[in-house]
């Protein structure tokens, strides 16, 4: 009875197949579980280690059964039913798993390099800088991951092998029709590489585009998202900052001077309304103790202009400052020398001769 059962067993290559590929698999889960957690205590003191790890583990969970797969499938005898297509298939998994896996791996140096240098601190510059390449160049290469997979599984097919053949033998119209339409492709890549090797922006950078002021948010491979003052968001291709004049307010530094203009009487006495202006920078805590300056910058008819110039170590604190140096001073005005704002002054006469002119 157990001999026939054996030869019953040789003349059906299937139950051996199944039988190896669910041994496969279970020898894959152990392996994956025994080397995950060894290696997760062997990387805990190492950042960038165990950041890795923590990404690659989903899709090594997957890489390691499909490869136990595919070695049983290629160990199938060639002529068994449909077992092509089952190795065409795995294939197909195993090459999208390991591109995952290549994927993650690259998310996981980039989020151990973000964790190495926190941009939530005062100067920031250092690590805004090195965020923003990182962030750069781990998109890039996560693209190039990707299209490297993508090729991968075509090429498994034969009829879209035997089509870029034929494209690549006919070079001419081809390639040109090929290059314009990657045209987009390649010019956001290419000033995805020169902002991280120049860096005209950074992550957290506060910049004006298109007239509209915020925050640097995000640096994609094709897009930059600036998060603007109410929580908008503005969504600008990569190039555009390649090609376009913008204002970055912290290229080199955070600090920033900022303005507030006053119109007042000319004969508004200066002297209170500067030491009015010192008493308010002096309380405020968004004051950074460097420039705290009021100036006449223009007259009119009417009256004079007066420029309020304070500093601030970050543009957010800026506003808030010059807004509350503008309250104070339009309330110092109205409380001391209420006289004095802006007046319009007219000479009205009667129209009778030899009358004289009456000056209000």
């Amino acid at each position: 009875m157990g001999l026939a059962f054996f030869d019953w067993i040789d003349q059906q290559p299937w139950v051996e197949t199944i039988a190896g590929a669910l041994i496969a698999l279970v020898a894959a889960w152990l392996a994956h579980r025994s080397t995950r957690h060894l290696l997760m205590r062997l990387a805990r003191p190492y950042a960038t280690a165990n950041a890795v790890l923590r990404q690659g583990d989903r899709p090594m969970a997957f890489v390691l059964p499909l490869l136990g797969l595919q070695l049983v499938w290629n160990a199938a005898p060639p002529g068994m039913h449909g077992i092509e297509l089952i190795r065409h298939l795995n294939s197909l998994a195993l090459i999208g798993a390991i591109t995952w896996l290549g994927m993650a791996c690259i998310r996981g140096v980039d989020e151990a390099v973000a964790a190495f240098n926190p941009i939530n601190v005062e100067d920031n510059l250092r690590a805004r800088r090195i965020h923003t390449q990182s962030r750069v160049i781990s998109r890039m290469l996560m693209s190039l991951v990707m299209l490297m997979g993508t090729a991968s599984i075509l090429i498994t097919f034969p009829g879209v092998r035997q089509l870029g053949m034929s494209l690549l033998a006919s070079a001419g119209v081809a390639g040109l029709v090929a290059g314009i339409a990657a045209r987009p492709v390649l010019g956001n890549l290419i000033a995805g590489l020169q902002i991280a090797l120049t860096q005209p922006i950074r992550i957290d950078d506060v910049v004006i585009v298109q007239g509209e002021w915020g925050w640097i948010e995000e640096i994609s491979s094709t897009y930059v998202v600036v998060r603007l003052w109410d929580e908008r968001r503005l969504v600008v291709p990569l190039q555009w900052f390649i090609e376009n004049p913008f204002q970055n307010w912290t290229r080199t530094t955070s600090r920033i001077i900022g303005t507030v203009f006053l119109w007042v009487d000319y004969r508004m006495p200066l002297e209170p309304l500067r030491v009015e202006l010192e008493r308010i920078c002096r309380g405020a805590k968004e004051w950074d103790g460097r420039v705290c300056l009021l100036q006449v910058t223009d007259s009119t008819e009417h009256g004079m202009q007066l420029r309020a110039l304070v500093s601030s170590s970050d543009s957010p604190r800026n506003w808030d400052l010059r807004c509350l140096v503008r309250e104070g001073l339009v309330a110092f005005v109205q409380r001391s020398f209420p006289d004095y704002l802006p007046t319009l002054r007219a000479t009205f006469s009667n129209g009778a001769p030899g009358s004289s002119p009456v000056a209000n």
